[in-house]
Parts: structure tokens; sequence; C-alpha cells
């Protein structure tokens, strides 16, 4: 029989995280932990509002399963047993992780793949003034980022890209706009964009309207987020995007982000590895998925006030791993 915890956590940010849906001031996350022999594995997972989720939701989906799991509950029987999404992840990534530790090995020696000692990333500038925006691009920047993520709404989009760019001018950039743009004007959007040298826009429209991408000659790649969540979403996707974000929280675990991943490459897209604001489990459950993705954006804990114990070493753009077990 296996020994099954599960329980909330609440981790204030070191500053706001706003985006075009709205401000947070803490990650709210939930843990699950099994234990069978005296191992222990442990998974987390963010829930997510816009996909309908809560706390007390994904408390509730776990609680179901409760049963289940202490009876050994298999991650093939997991994807039958709950939907894609958060509370699936929560537990998927605790299995994973048993699995890893009763073998004494890491995540990615079970799954024999090797990364690299440090992983480069994204770091975020999120929305506020253009001058301000412009002043956190350069402070990270200056910090050793070199590949920004700058979240966009829909007002003061020329005014913010221009004073970020003139801040870094030598700084790669990619844009996110969280679905909060709309068709109309989105080609002159993209041209501008290109002329200032953004590598990739994410997520321009909401995931309804995506029709409106079939077929829109645009001069740089369009990246799906939203509109990507599993196997499940790729075939609408063709001919509308060339790349996608995978998201443990979206896929509902690894087990799930393993075979998009695959599906998604077999289909021409190329990949981009995202997170949600948690903490640094999140991260080493996702870590399997560096080498295949082009673009990996894992920023999340930085914007923590203080993270889990023992963590991951993150500074500004680059997760380090030469110390990692």
């Amino acid at each position: 029989m296996r020994t099954v915890k599960v329980y909330p956590e609440a981790w204030p940010l070191n500053k706001p995280f706003v985006i075009s849906r709205g401000s947070r001031e803490q990650a709210g996350v939930v843990v699950v932990e099994l234990e069978e022999n005296g191992v222990k594995g442990v998974g987390e997972c963010t829930p997510y509002r816009r996909y309908g989720e809560s706390e007390a939701s994904v408390l509730a989906q776990i609680s179901l399963l409760l049963p289940q799991l202490e009876r050994g509950l298999t991650r093939e029987a997991l994807q039958e047993a709950l939907p894609a999404g958060a509370a699936r992840n929560a537990i998927d990534s605790a299995l994973w992780d048993l699995a890893a530790r009763q073998q004494k090995q890491t995540l990615c020696q079970q799954l024999a793949v090797t990364l690299p000692g440090r992983v480069s990333m994204a770091q975020t500038v999120t929305l506020d003034t253009p001058e301000s925006m412009a002043s956190s691009a350069l402070a990270l920047w200056e910090n050793g980022a070199r590949l920004l993520k700058i979240k966009l709404d829909d007002h003061l989009i020329t005014e913010r890209l221009m004073a970020i760019r003139s801040a870094v001018p030598e700084a790669r950039l990619i844009v996110d706009a969280n679905e909060s743009w709309h068709s109309e004007g989105l080609a002159a959007r993209c041209q501008l964009l290109a002329d200032l040298g953004v590598e990739m826009l994410e997520q321009p429209l909401p995931a309804s309207e995506d029709e409106a991408l079939a077929n829109f000659i645009h001069p740089l790649p369009v990246c799906a987020d939203e509109s990507c969540h599993t196997r499940s979403s790729l075939p609408a996707l063709r001919q509308r995007y060339e790349m996608i974000n995978i998201k443990l929280d979206k896929t509902g675990g690894l087990t799930e982000a393993l075979a998009l991943a695959k599906a998604a490459e077999e289909a021409g897209f190329t990949l981009m590895l995202g997170c949600m604001l948690c903490t640094s489990r999140a991260i080493g459950a996702a870590l399997p998925l560096v080498p295949r993705a082009s673009l990996i954006d894992l920023d999340g804990p930085t914007w923590l006030a203080a993270d889990v114990e023992p963590g991951l070493r993150f500074s500004s753009g680059e997760i380090d791993l030469t110390a990692a077990s």
C-alpha cells in the first residue's frame, strides 16, 4: 500500500506578475506525495483559472482517486482516470518521481535523457508602462539574460516594444499576448514585431478564434499556448501555428507531454517548453523535455520570494544543473 498526502501551498512572489488577464502576487500550488517502502515521490501542479481550475477543484479531483492511488494506480491508468490538467499533472509527476527514486536515479537518467550543465532560458518582462518594462528588460540583460519574453496586452504595443528594443538592442525578444489581440490589425502588428527583431509571437488571439490564423501570412513564427494542451489539439493547429508551448499543467503531466512532443515533431511543429508560476519541483518534472525544445521558458521559480528546498539553481536567464543529482 502506498501512503498518499495531498496539500496546497502558497508561495509569495518577489514582485507582482502582471499579464493581460490580471495580476498575481503569489503562486498557489497543490502537492502530491506518494510513499512506498520508505521511498517518497513528490509532484506539484499550479491550478489555472483560465482553464476552469482552482485549488479546491484540483484537490477534489485528486481526492476522488485516493483509494486507487493507495492501491498502486499506474501512470497508464491515470491517463484514463483523469482528464488533462493540473490535478493529473501533480499525480503523474509524483509517480515519475517515485519510480526514479525507487531505482536510485534521476528522472532524466530513468528516461535516458542527457541534459546540458547549464540551460539557457527566457526571462519574463511583465506588463507595465513602457518606461518600466524597458527598465526591467535592461536589468535582466545586465544580469545576464539574453532571451526576454515580453508580456503584452492590447494597448501601447508599439510604445512598449520600441522602449524595450531601445533599452536592450542586442537582446533576443519573444512576445506573448496571452490571447489579448484581435484579428483586425494583426498583420500590421506582426510586421512591427518582425521589424524590431522579435523572434516569435505567442498566442496572439483567443484560442476560440484560431481560424483567423488559417493561411495567414506572417513574417515571424506564431506559437500556440492556450490553444495547445494535448495531442488532440494538434490537428486544429496545422496551417495556423509553427510552434507549440508544452506545459505539464496543460498536458496533465510528463506522460502526455512526452507523447505530445513526439507527435508535434512528427507533424512539423517546433517546441517551446514552458511553465506556470511554480517551485523548482515543477521545473524538475519538465527537465526531460529540455533537449527537444528550441525555446526554454522555465523561469517560474525566479518569481518566488523563496523557493522550495532543495531547489534548482537559477540565475538570470539560466538554470545551473552542474550540481544537480
